[in-house]
């Protein structure tokens, strides 16, 4: 924040109850002029003028969907998902600056995301700007299961409230990222899991950002991707919603029971029995390579399932093909 200073100077009789405007400061000296005593008053008028930085970053981390039951609304910010998810050390950096148009890249290559740009539009609406230029960066894959919709547009909005000195509050800009999610059927929890950060319960409904933390330390989780689900597919199958949302309901009265449950090393363990029972009800685990993958891990040992919505695989252990990463508790946030 830079200061600019103006002033000008005022010289005559004034009384001593002279006043000075609250917004300006006034420096007041003697003067003597023909036996007669005048102060002379130097009026000093400081404005603060906001200037706009050049450029700001924001990361928000991936979302491992485990659960989740759709809750439909007219409205967009009250329509979102109950269920279960976890965030990861992986997610999305967001660099934005002001451009000669609104443009969004993904790894230094052009793409359509009305996400992103729905998040842009509404942030800059009522701001005198010809566009936004959005670098989105993320070694993690766009369509399979890792709340990249959603980090990218918490990122950006973050980082673009940064940028443009618009001064929302975290708790507005996430939900200007979930409407624009829920508006383009590309999410419907992610942004709460990764405004939180951490293992999350969300159990409240019409409450899009509330969700409650299970006690789950940071740990390696290993995960393995075999290509995307398109989620707005997903989402305007009425029949699948309705499958979706029976085996939910079972998955969250088991999550209501868990999140009473003492800290404990077989806590998420149990979390991984209720998603994947999930999803086998729900009719999402349908891919043999998926399905495979998961039954050669629980004969190994481990505890694994599907990754929502994704067909991939995420577990406790490692396995063959796995990637390592690590659930962690970190929010969203400026860099």
């Amino acid at each position: 924040m830079k200061s600019k200073i103006f002033s000008h100077s005022l010289v005559g009789a004034v009384s001593n109850q002279c006043r000075i405007p609250h917004a300006y400061s006034a420096v007041f000296t003697q003067v003597r002029l023909e036996n007669r005593t005048y102060r002379r008053v130097q009026v000093i008028m400081d404005f603060t003028i906001k200037k706009r930085s050049d450029m700001a970053s924001a990361f928000a981390p991936g979302n491992i969907s485990c659960v989740f039951k759709i809750i439909p609304h007219a409205d967009p910010a009250r329509m979102h998902s109950l269920g279960m998810g976890f965030t990861i050390t992986e997610g999305v950096q967001t660099s934005v600056s002001e451009h000669h148009q609104t443009q969004v890249l993904f790894n230094g290559e052009d793409i359509n995301f009305p996400t992103v740009r729905a998040v842009v539009d509404r942030l800059i609406q009522n701001i005198d700007t010809t566009g936004i230029k959005v670098n989105l960066t993320s070694p993690l894959p766009l369509g399979c299961g890792f709340g990249l919709s959603g980090a990218a547009s918490l990122a950006t909005a973050y980082a673009l409230n940064k940028l443009i000195g618009t001064q929302k509050e975290n708790e507005e800009l996430a939900m200007i990222a979930h409407v624009a999610e829920v508006e383009n059927r590309t999410g419907l929890g992610d942004v709460c899991s990764q405004y939180h950060g951490g293992c999350l319960v969300k159990l409240k409904e019409g409450a899009p950002l509330v969700a409650d933390k299970l006690p789950i330390p940071d740990q390696p989780i290993y995960y393995r991707y075999f290509g995307p689900i398109q989620t707005s597919e997903v989402l305007r199958n009425s029949e699948q919603t309705k499958r979706i949302n029976r085996a939910a309901d079972t998955a969250l009265a088991a999550l209501q029971r868990l999140t009473h449950t003492p800290s404990n090393p077989e806590l998420f363990t149990a979390c991984f029995a209720v998603a994947k029972q999930f999803s086998a009800e729900s009719g999402l685990l349908s891919d043999a390579r998926v399905i495979n993958t998961v039954d050669q891990i629980e004969a190994a040992g481990g505890a694994a399932s599907m990754i929502m919505l994704g067909n991939g695989v995420f577990s406790t252990h490692a396995f063959d093909g796995a990637t390592e990463t690590q659930l962690s508790k970190n929010p969203a946030r400026l860099i």
